[in-house]
């Protein structure tokens, strides 16, 4: 379940959230100044570079074109949701186990 999570999140955040690069940090006595450059996603600046193949970009072009990313950020979401109850499930299970345990340990 993680690795299929992991899967989704991988595309979402590369293809679709945006991340802005700190260029520059100048301390100016106790104040720092910081400057950022202007918010891309990864798979921008890879198709920015000089130093990517273009085939590599072409494949990335590709795939892009397929990606939804409302469909992306259901399938996360659905995902952590069935995380979620598994914990729960097995947090539930354990206290059970613990419950039958020590009752067991009583009639010893």
């Amino acid at each position: 379940m993680l690795n299929e999570l992991y899967g989704y999140l991988r595309l979402y955040t590369n293809y679709f959230q945006p991340v802005m690069k700190l260029l520059e940090k100048t301390r100016t006595g106790s104040r720092v100044t910081k400057k950022y450059d202007k918010p891309q996603t990864p798979y921008q600046r890879v198709l920015q570079s000089t130093h990517v193949p273009d085939k590599n970009k072409d494949e990335m072009n590709r795939l892009y074109a397929k990606l939804n990313p409302a469909e992306l950020k259901r399938q996360i979401t659905r995902l952590q949701s069935r995380l979620i109850d598994y914990a729960a499930k097995k947090k539930d299970m354990n206290r059970g186990i613990a419950r039958y345990g020590s009752a067991q340990e009583k009639r010893l």
